[in-house]
């Protein structure tokens, strides 16, 4: 008979196959006393992770897998990982080999001994704590400033709200599941700020150790990822990440048309009209590659693919300039503002271009 867990252990994963035995044995050693599973949420990683997962499961009981096909992101994993556990405390951990398991006793117990705390983050930024170990300087520089935006602009009082290390209780999780964000990589973060600060916040340090096997998946998606999730989070989630990604590129998309525009009237003709119509085609084939890269990275078209999703974002687009222009003068006869009935042309054209490319252009599998 299968003993229910006091404790699961959510370790998202990616291409962290020579990762998994090694984990589940240091797992074992530091959870000795505490009944534990441990859950690896795979994105259907290409060098067979959730196969050695599957094989490891069948020699030991507390190790699950919960294969994902079509969809990806850190926060989404961990968030349907935490859904799958029926313990009462839940921890979330990197499958990379840098968070210090041994400190999951400690946090486990203060979340037994202390019925008043809700969550326990292992934290980089108190004493005892380092990141030296596995943080270049550039990133070490990056989480920090990361951190103070986090603190400044949601309000959140923890001194490491971007680590990927923490434990809580599953009913503290119920309470703000309906409203993260599933896009992104700073779930506690998105946690933390849902819970508008009724929670009780502990933190132990640990050091943060060097990876050992495999490849970061920090780029540079992630840092647009995070200001998308502080502007979301501001606005009470009435906008999500992804639209606030797309909206950004769309902002890039400005300045490419108005730069295209210029370098045309200077050097290959003196009509406008033609001038324009280049600096619109450019726009739209720059902001096509990059919400590719960043508003929808775990959609992303390759090959093929590819050149079928541009031609779609072309009609798209073009319908969105169609309806921007419409509202606009439908706006301007009843409120004759030019900027007030541009403004919400180019608000209906956003939001149009946002709603039909996810449908169509970038659908989920």
């Amino acid at each position: 008979m299968r003993t229910v867990p006091d404790l699961t252990v959510v370790v998202p994963t990616f291409n962290e196959r020579p990762n998994i035995r090694p984990l589940v044995g240091l797992l074992d050693r530091a959870l000795a006393g505490i009944a534990w599973e441990v859950v690896f949420v795979d994105d259907d990683s290409p060098d067979g992770t959730a196969d050695e997962v599957r094989a490891l499961g069948r020699e030991d009981g507390r190790v699950r897998v919960l294969h994902r096909i079509g969809r990806r992101g850190l926060a989404g994993a961990t968030i349907e990982g935490m859904l799958s556990s029926i313990a009462p405390v839940v921890a979330v951990m990197d499958a990379d080999l840098q968070h210090d398991e041994t400190r999951l006793p400690a946090m486990f117990a203060i979340l037994r001994d202390d019925p008043a705390t809700d969550i326990v983050v292992a934290s980089r930024n108190v004493a005892g704590g380092s990141a030296a170990g596995g943080f270049s300087a550039l990133r070490k520089w990056g989480s920090d400033r990361a951190t103070a935006l986090a603190r400044r602009f949601l309000k959140v009082t923890a001194t490491d709200p971007m680590s990927g290390f923490f434990m809580l209780r599953r009913e503290r999780f119920n309470e703000v599941v309906t409203q993260l964000q599933p896009e992104g990589f700073k779930v506690l973060l998105d946690m933390l700020s849902s819970s508008r600060g009724r929670w009780r916040v502990a933190e132990v340090p640990y050091d943060f150790r060097a990876r050992r096997f495999g490849t970061s998946k920090m780029d540079s998606a992630v840092a647009f990822e995070f200001l998308a999730l502080v502007v979301a989070r501001a606005t009470g989630g009435l906008v999500s990440i992804r639209f606030v990604l797309f909206a950004l590129v769309g902002l890039t998309g400005v300045f490419v048309q108005l730069a295209v525009v210029r370098a045309m009237l200077w050097f290959a003709t003196d009509v406008f009209i033609l001038a324009q119509a280049a600096g619109v085609f450019v726009a739209m084939t720059t902001n096509f590659l990059l919400n590719n890269l960043l508003t929808y990275s775990d959609r992303a078209l390759k090959g093929a693919a590819l050149i079928r999703g541009l031609l779609s974002f072309y009609a798209v687009c073009a319908i969105g300039a169609v309806a921007n222009v419409g509202v606009a003068e439908a706006v301007f006869a009843v409120l004759p503002q030019p900027e007030i009935a541009s403004f919400c042309g180019a608000v209906v054209g956003a939001v149009w271009n946002f709603l039909a490319s996810s449908a169509y252009t970038w659908k989920a599998r």
